[in-house]
């Protein structure tokens, strides 16, 4: 299908949210008109920040109320736009029905725009590498686009955890298989990976898992990551330009997914440390990490980092696709606690001296 028009329409679910709204950012920055889906318009506490761009003075930039539990809440909002792109977390990721009830939903809303070109589908990483047996990382080390989780695995259920791989998964091919039916428009998927960076507004510290991780560690406490795997990274900058790449390109073809993320690999605790070491003036009184994991769990540390070890992370798809040069973590990590700190509000625990 045609690509979104240099000065198009593109309507952004999820824009109050930390990638969503740097999406709306790029976007306006670029000279598009954007379309902000948010649950709430009048929750200042959440949308004042869209409000406060440029392009919401202008009216370039519109803010619209839908919730994704409300089917139709689309109807009105994506007619005229060439383009969407549907950011916005659901609910539930346990419910696998429910999942596919409201992206059908959202669906529907595309079909009926007469306008709609392409969607570009945010997903995860976790849709490429959420394992039900991490030995599977052995097996399959290469973390790249036409990995998908093993889903044969009988333990690769919504009760052992793996319900947000399963339906991030579940979307990207409801999606696909609609635009491959419908023939007008196309989806494309983006995977993003742990994203860090700069909030834009208060609420946003709290949501993540990432930039709430590092505000935990501001404030004197965090924990070990799940199987410790390492931090595996994109700057939420990049991540939106990769998003928006994705929507203009003429290279791109229904059902292909994008994995963004720089392939910068470092452990939490390291993560807390570089606060320090990025921003010594700060005096960050560097906490211990806290692992929440059962003895047997903490038993097989050693032999868990060694499976994530063999991982060989993979961006060239994204990167011949649009010539993207990722940022670097430490930029990343300098750029998020600055941020927490002005725009969150965050008191960091200092040392003495």
């Amino acid at each position: 299908m045609a690509p979104v028009p240099n000065n198009g329409t593109v309507a952004v679910t999820g824009a109050a949210g930390f990638i969503g709204g740097w999406i709306v950012r790029l976007l306006l920055d670029r000279g598009f008109r954007v379309r902000a889906c948010v649950r709430n318009v009048d929750d200042d506490s959440r949308t004042g920040f869209l409000r406060a761009m440029p392009g919401y003075a202008s009216g370039r930039l519109t803010l619209h109320a839908a919730d994704l539990d409300n089917e139709g809440c689309f109807d009105d909002i994506f007619p005229g736009c060439h383009g969407v792109c549907h950011v916005s977390h659901v609910s539930d990721y346990d419910d696998q029905d429910y999942v596919r009830r409201v992206c059908e939903h959202i669906i529907r809303s595309v079909n009926q725009s007469g306008s709609v070109n392409r969607v570009v589908v945010t997903s995860s990483i976790a849709a490429v590498i959420s394992e039900a047996d991490i030995h599977e990382v052995v097996r399959r080390p290469v973390f790249y686009e036409d990995r998908y989780p093993d889903e044969q695995n009988p333990k690769r259920t919504p009760a052992r955890g793996q319900g947000y791989s399963m339906g991030k998964v579940l979307a990207q091919r409801i999606f696909a298989e609609a635009a491959a039916r419908h023939g007008g428009w196309d989806a494309i998927t983006v995977c993003p990976a742990d994203n860090v960076g700069p909030i834009q507004s208060a609420h946003q510290k709290d949501m993540g898992p990432w930039q709430h991780n590092i505000e935990s560690m501001l404030l004197g406490k965090y924990y070990q990551n799940g199987a410790y795997r390492p931090w595996m990274t994109v700057d939420v900058r990049d991540d939106a330009a990769c998003h928006i790449g994705v929507l203009c390109s003429t290279e791109v073809s229904n059902g292909e997914r994008y994995i963004a993320w720089s392939t910068d690999v470092r452990r939490v605790e390291d993560i807390c440390a570089d606060i320090n070491r990025l921003l010594p003036e700060l005096r960050h009184a560097t906490p211990e990490v806290t692992d929440p994991f059962p003895e047997r769990i903490r038993e097989r540390e050693q032999e868990l980092r060694g499976v994530w070890a063999k991982a060989e992370l993979r961006n060239d798809r994204i990167r011949q696709l649009l010539g993207i040069e990722f940022r670097p973590l430490d930029d990343s990590i300098r750029d998020c606690v600055e941020s927490l700190l002005s725009v969150g509000g965050v008191e960091p625990v200092r040392r003495d001296n």
